[in-house]
């Protein structure tokens, strides 16, 4: 994998990140570490600002104020070397449809200048069950296909850290399925994930720790186990249920606010 800027610093470091766009105020103070070789999911609502969020940590938006250090980097002095540390996947496969599964894969090789890019794509379509569809159109593929060819490009030079933004975004039940089981194979292999998602099940199965951001701010933060636990305990009578991910969600961001109507 690649190599990280200091041995045992936070695979992500983020420090009072804030963001506007004109009048409207995205990012209010965003402080947040991921631990290398872990799957954070970032949770939030439709405008909350996780694109936004990876979007500065990608590199491709330049933060009004704060810091953030990935793999070790500062994005904002160090821009370069990010881009050799990460990856990133948006909320829509970009592949290319006219080419071919493998002519995808040795595409990106070759733009990262790495040797044998057939044999890298080979390794892939292995690695992501394409093997027998690589010499097909990426066009003729399903979602679920085409999601995974997406994540397999994004693989290409081995990147220490990989961005997933909404990944399963329309997708059916089957593909989500196939993506999640992507996902955890990365977390296996050691590959740190930044996870942005509004399925609260997906961070419920993937996520090693779960922030929730919401008005700008990360108001939460902790393991699912840790998040359960700021709800009441649950009242015992034949079986014992645990405050599901979504119920722990709705509490908080109920909360925040409300905290802030209280404090206009």
């Amino acid at each position: 994998m690649s190599s990280v800027g200091t041995a045992n610093a936070p695979a992500l470091s983020v420090r009072g990140i804030e963001k506007s766009f004109g009048e409207l105020r995205v990012l209010r103070g965003v402080d947040l570490e991921v631990a290398p070789g872990t799957v954070c999911a970032l949770l939030g609502s439709n405008g909350a600002g996780k694109t936004t969020l990876v979007r500065i940590l990608a590199t491709l938006l330049r933060a009004d104020a704060g810091t953030a250090r990935v793999g070790g980097f500062d994005v904002a002095t160090e821009a370069e070397a990010v881009r050799g540390a990460i990856s990133l996947t948006g909320q829509f496969a970009a592949v290319d449809e006219v080419l071919t599964g493998r002519e995808n894969l040795v595409l990106v090789a070759r733009l990262r200048h790495l040797e044998e890019p057939g044999r890298v794509a080979d390794r892939l379509l292995e690695r992501f069950s394409l093997t027998d569809a690589g010499g097909r159109r990426a066009g003729t593929y399903s979602g679920g296909m085409r999601r995974r060819l997406d994540i397999a490009m994004s693989l290409v030079g081995d990147p220490a850290i990989i961005f997933l933004d909404e990944p399963t975004t329309g997708l059916d039940p089957q593909a989500r399925l196939e993506v999640w089981g992507m996902i955890s194979e990365l977390a296996r292999a050691g590959t740190t994930v930044l996870l942005t998602t509004q399925y609260l099940e997906e961070a419920e199965q993937l996520a090693d720790r779960i922030a929730i951001l919401h008005e700008g701010t990360i108001i939460q933060e902790g393991t699912l186990s840790e998040l359960q636990q700021l709800l009441p305990t649950p009242e015992r009578e034949y079986v014992e249920k645990r405050p599901s991910l979504e119920a722990v969600f709705l509490a908080v961001i109920g909360a925040d606010s409300a905290r802030r109507k209280d404090e206009r």
